[in-house]
C-alpha cells in the first residue's frame, strides 16, 4: 500500500538535491505533488518524469522569499488536487559564508530570508489549508549546524537553521489541537549541488566524510525517505521534533 495515497504535498527547492528526490519519492508513494523552485527547465523535467511514471505533479516557478509564491502554492494544491496534506519546506541556501566580522548585513538578511522567513511564509498559508482537511504534516529542512555542532564561517546559516527548530516547536504546539504535526528534518552531509561549497577539493570531501560516524555522506534519496517518514502516518505521534538524519555527525568523535 502506498504511504501517501490520496495525499497532496507541496515541496520547495524541488529542482535538485533533496527536494528533487523527495518529490519523486512522494509521487511514487501516491501523493500528488506541487513542486517549486526558480529554474523552470529543471522543474518541468521533474514533472515530466513523475507523470511518465504514472504520478501527478504540477510546477509553480518562483522565489520562496516572496509571500505571493507561498499563497500560490497552496492555491494550486487546492485548485488542482482538492486540498493540502503535506508541506516539505526544503528550499534553502548556504548564504554568505566566511569569518563573521566580514559578513555583510545584506548577506545575513538574505540568508535568513531564504532559510527562515520563507519557511514561515510557507507555513502561514499551508497550516490553514491543512486545518480545513482535519490535519496534516509540515516539515522544515533544518541542519545539525547550529543545533548539535558549530561550524566556523557559517554564522548566518547556523542562525537561520536553528531558528527553524524554534519555529517548528511553536507551530507544533499551536496547531497540534488541529491535527497538524510540525517537525524539522536535520540532514548531515549530503551529496547535493548546494553542498558543493563545503567540499571543493578531495581533501575537503574526505574531511567532511570523516566527520560522520558512517564515514560517508548521504545521497539525497536517503534523506527523502526520512522526509517520507515525517510526512506519512508512520510518524503519527511525532511532532515538534528535530529529527537527525545525519549519519552520526552529531555524536561522532573519531
Amino acid at each position: 500500500m502506498s504511504a501517501l495515497k490520496n495525499k497532496t504535498a507541496i515541496i520547495t527547492g524541488a529542482s535538485s538535491g533533496i527536494g528533487y528526490a523527495t518529490a519523486r519519492l512522494f509521487a511514487t508513494e501516491g501523493a500528488s505533488v506541487v513542486v517549486t523552485a526558480r529554474r523552470p527547465e529543471a522543474l518541468n523535467s521533474l514533472v515530466s518524469e513523475i507523470e511518465k511514471s504514472g504520478g501527478r505533479a504540477v510546477a509553480v516557478v518562483g522565489d520562496i522569499r516572496e509571500e505571493s509564491l507561498a499563497r500560490a502554492l497552496v492555491e494550486t494544491a487546492v485548485d488542482r488536487f482538492g486540498g493540502l496534506d503535506i508541506a516539505f519546506n526544503n528550499a534553502g541556501t548556504n548564504g554568505e559564508m566566511g569569518p563573521t566580522p566580514g559578513v555583510s548585513l545584506a548577506g545575513w538578511e538574505e540568508t535568513l530570508a531564504t532559510n527562515l522567513t520563507a519557511a514561515f511564509l510557507g507555513a502561514k498559508y499551508q497550516l490553514p489549508a491543512m486545518a480545513e482537511r482535519g490535519g496534516g504534516s509540515v516539515i522544515f529542512t533544518s541542519s545539525f549546524v547550529g543545533y548539535t555542532a558549530g561550524m566556523p564561517g557559517a554564522a548566518a546559516y547556523a542562525a537561520s537553521k536553528a531558528g527553524l527548530i524554534g519555529l517548528t516547536q511553536a507551530l507544533a504546539v499551536e496547531f497540534g489541537p488541529k491535527g497538524i504535526r510540525v517537525n524539522a528534518l536535520l540532514p548531515g552531509g549530503t551529496d547535493t549541488p548546494l553542498a558543493a561549497a563545503w567540499v571543493q577539493t578531495p581533501e575537503a570531501l574526505a574531511f567532511v566524510e570523516g566527520l560522520h560516524a558512517l564515514k560517508r555522506r548521504a545521497v539525497p534519496e536517503e534523506i527523502a525517505h526520512s522526509a517520507l517518514y515525517l510526512a506519512s502516518s508512520a510518524s503519527s505521534f511525532t511532532t515538534g521534533a528535530a529529527l537527525l538524519a545525519d549519519g552520526g555527525v552529531s555524536i561522532n568523535r573519531t
